[in-house]
């Protein structure tokens, strides 16, 4: 009892320390606002991507939502990779990009991620 006592003591102030703010959710709006800098990435994006992630009523993750994407980030890009490339719930296997690779794929993901200046 006592150490379920400590642990809801400790638990609201395991957030303090990570020195970042709470991120605040994209709009819709903005998040259609986005677009990927690679050319060719941007064609494929529009062409497939677009069309659920910066619709909220899809229950797509919102592109550049960092808000939604960062806990699934935290599953690893290879976890993200594989769900894209089977489709998983409401999406369709690789997304509907049938001209996909999966290098493609996983910037596309980075991309949506907000993270693609990470490597």
């Amino acid at each position: 009892m006592r150490k379920l006592a400590l642990a809801i003591l400790i638990l609201p102030l395991a957030a303090c320390g990570s020195g970042e703010a709470p991120r605040k959710p994209l709009t819709a709006e903005q998040s259609a606002m986005l677009s990927p800098s690679d050319p060719k990435l941007a064609e494929l994006y529009a062409g497939s991507c677009k069309a659920c992630h910066t619709v909220k009523d899809s229950l797509a993750p919102l592109t550049g939502d960092r808000s939604v994407w960062d806990a699934r980030w935290a599953q690893g890009e290879d976890v993200l990779l594989a769900a894209a490339i089977q489709g998983k719930k409401g999406m369709p296997a690789g997304g509907q990009c049938f001209s996909c690779t999966p290098d493609d794929m996983k910037a596309l993901i980075r991309f949506m991620a907000g993270r693609e200046d990470e490597q």
